[in-house]
């Protein structure tokens, strides 16, 4: 029977979100009031019947591996198969990979050892609630090698700049990837591909010192290959700067897009946490923000998404603003346009005011 390993490539994902990325992997990003970037891929991958995850993680990998854990909260937690977080190897002397082919090298095993026929490849970047069994199942249907998941996107903004566009014939056959800013068929970054060609792939990369393997192995022998696409539809995002995390963030103020990325029939996992309810305090006045548990709130918070254990004492106002996990706000603090990482503390009387389109950012831990 056909079925699906999967791998989270963060090879190439490096420190794209400045500030949010000084002592973290750009996938144990938070986001959204209580997740990280990297849930939305793995649960994506676990409602699609995936049983075995592996991570190509290089550096900054210790709160993703705490985030992590045993994988447990996705179902991952398996005596056979589940979760593999798989730093680079260098004690191979005879190994020449190098770039992400290097993983795939130094981990040819996870690959040889996994009964499934075909892997479903992910970066942490790419934000939605899907199923990929459908797109797996046209993947089969079409007898295809690889399969490219892309969406079709109305309007164009920076956040799409970087990534690839799919042209495509009227049959969804890809042939060509290229850079095309008038494109509006953007490559996700999620692809399906034949076990057996992979592997086959990566080896000829590696024998001809490529160090990128969809680069070298897959976008430059697209008219070689039997490349087919499949589209998503709902809701999605790219969030691959800062400027694109923040505008994701206030996007989910909206009822609509908040029910079209959560209220579907899968749920999106995340670390259980045991917070207490948040408390909303006699002087508390909250309007349109998103609020995780474990707060306690006793100023003004304006369209702002407050992540757990949030403090925000009498006189504070907070707008238009994303505060991370155990951040205290004192008495007459105003802050707008702002993102505060984690345990940020921000003393009485301060006023922090950054650009709607690029809000001020101060990194974990400072005091302010």
């Amino acid at each position: 029977m056909k079925s699906l390993m999967g791998l989270i490539n963060l090879e190439h994902e490096h420190d794209f979100l400045k500030e949010l990325t000084y002592f973290r992997c750009g996938a144990a990003v938070p986001f959204a009031g209580r997740y990280r970037l990297i849930d939305f891929t793995l649960s994506n991958m676990i409602q699609s019947r995936v049983k075995d995850v592996a991570i190509f993680c290089r550096s900054k990998y210790r709160s993703l591996m705490d985030h992590l854990g045993t994988g447990g909260n996705w179902e991952l937690a398996r005596r056979n198969g589940g979760l593999f977080i798989l730093p680079p190897d260098f004690n191979d002397p005879t190994d020449i990979s190098k770039g992400d082919l290097q993983y795939f090298h130094n981990n040819r095993d996870y690959f040889l050892r996994g009964s499934a026929s075909h892997v479903v490849v992910s970066g942490s970047q790419f934000i939605s609630n899907n199923d990929y069994q459908e797109a797996f199942q046209h993947h089969l249907k079409t007898n295809a090698e690889i399969t490219l998941i892309y969406t079709k996107v109305d309007q164009f903004s920076d956040e799409h700049s970087p990534c690839l566009r799919a042209e495509l014939d009227e049959d969804g056959w890809v042939t060509n990837l290229t850079n095309d800013k008038t494109n509006p068929c953007i490559y996700t970054g999620v692809y399906i591909i034949n076990k057996d060609l992979l592997i086959g792939l990566v080896d000829d990369c590696i024998a001809h010192h490529k160090d990128h393997f969809f680069q070298h192995g897959i976008k430059d022998n697209i008219s070689k290959l039997k490349v087919q696409t499949f589209e998503h539809k709902g809701y999605c995002a790219f969030i691959n700067s800062v400027d694109s995390f923040f505008k994701h963030n206030m996007d989910l103020l909206s009822m609509d897009n908040y029910k079209s990325l959560f209220y579907k029939d899968s749920f999106i996992k995340t670390k259980n946490s045991n917070e207490p309810p948040t408390k909303y305090k006699d002087q508390a006045e909250v309007k349109g923000s998103l609020i995780a548990n474990g707060c306690v709130i006793n100023g003004v918070v304006e369209k702002s998404v407050l992540f757990r254990g949030v403090n925000v004492k009498e006189g504070a106002s907070i707008k238009n603003s994303v505060i991370m996990q155990r951040c205290t706000i004192e008495s007459g603090v105003h802050l707008e346009n702002v993102i505060l990482d984690k345990d940020v503390y921000v003393t009485a009387g301060q006023t922090l005011i950054g650009g709607k389109d690029q809000p001020f950012v101060v990194a974990k831990r400072k005091i302010m």
